[in-house]
């Protein structure tokens, strides 16, 4: 996450089912009665798994990838083992795009206060919807971090490896449903942007030049720190959300509906509002989202004791809770993307 420098409706239910239940190992999965509501659901939701996960953060934030900064060799590497992820899952990119990178350019970024970064690239994974192809369905993570400093690798582990490996984990799940011949209804994009540490730049390079129109697209679920916990949290099953009801009346049910028939986290709203002291609300790639009134949800872990130190390595971070967040999205995103209307924005 950028580090701070200036300070309804009916929904449809996902699944007909009572509140998850937790297995001897600490992961959950919903109840069986789930499978009788939508088992395309519960199928891609029981992909979604910790060990999963953590296989591709201890590649993703390994001291190889020279803790990601903007352009680095080591974040193109990471960008290459983020590539071939998907290539593997047989997901492609935009057709538009003609490739999964879109390149950022070192001039637009210094414009902006970049300084002296070199060219980057956001990473765009596609699936396409069966029924409503053109309206898009955005989840973003940046996979960017601060890189090394006086010899010591940053290696972002939670900032923001674990929403990383949450976006490519969700794709994962929407591929498989797919595959069973139960893919989306709407395109799903998976956006890993760079340069969010330097100033959000690469969502507001996508932003200033979309590959599918803006007024198409329906939402932005953004993932920016999920696999730890804060000291006001410490020991509990929970995320921030923020934002989900700044610009739509539909999202924030949508999303507590979905964690309802899930895992049931606690959802904490303490820093969904504008005005809020850490200003959380502008602080990540949603927000270049919000700017153009697309309804955002951001989901985050709290600030804690290793944010933008050397010590946010992998061991640290909790897998079980990184799970059970990447599935409340990946809920929240099915809902979103099989839904018959879209969801309104009636809100300023």
């Amino acid at each position: 996450m950028k580090k701070l420098l200036i300070p309804l409706f009916s929904v449809v239910l996902l699944i007909s089912c009572e509140t998850a239940n937790v297995s001897n190992n600490g992961t959950s999965h919903p109840t069986s009665s789930v499978a009788r509501g939508n088992k395309a659901f519960l199928a891609a939701y029981k992909t979604i798994k910790a060990d999963d996960l953590k296989k591709n953060l201890y590649v993703i934030a390994s001291d190889e990838m020279g803790g990601r900064d903007t352009g680095s060799p080591g974040q193109k590497k990471a960008g290459e083992y983020m590539v071939n992820y998907y290539k593997n899952l047989g997901i492609s990119y935009p057709k538009a795009l003609g490739s999964y990178y879109q390149k950022v350019p070192a001039d637009y970024m210094k414009q902006r206060g970049g300084g002296n970064l070199p060219d980057s690239e956001n990473i765009l994974a596609f699936i396409e919807g069966s029924e409503k192809p053109e309206e898009i369905v955005v989840i973003s993570a940046h996979y960017d971090h601060v890189g090394t400093r006086n010899g010591v690798v940053y290696n972002g582990a939670d900032d923001d490896g674990s929403g990383t490996v949450g976006v490519m984990e969700i794709a994962k799940a929407f591929q498989a449903a797919k595959k069973a011949g139960k893919g989306p209804k709407r395109s799903i994009l998976f956006l890993h942007v760079t340069g969010e540490e330097h100033g959000l730049f690469g969502s507001e390079f996508y932003s200033d030049n979309p590959v599918f129109p803006l007024a198409n697209t329906v939402v932005d679920l953004n993932i920016d720190m999920i696999g730890r916990d804060d000291p006001e949290n410490r020991g509990k099953s929970y995320v921030y959300v923020i934002g989900s009801e700044m610009l739509s009346s539909e999202l924030k049910v949508i999303n507590e509906a979905a964690n309802k028939k899930t895992n049931n986290l606690i959802l904490n709203y303490k820093y969904d509002d504008p005005s809020d002291p850490e200003r959380l609300y502008y602080r990540s790639d949603h927000y270049n989202f919000a700017k153009n009134n697309i309804p955002v949800a951001f989901f985050f872990d709290g600030i804690h004791e290793d944010y933008h130190k050397p010590t946010d390595d992998v061991e640290k971070i909790d897998y079980a809770l990184l799970e059970k967040r990447t599935q409340l999205i990946f809920a929240t995103a099915w809902e979103i993307a099989n839904r018959e209307n879209r969801i309104v924005v009636d809100k300023k």
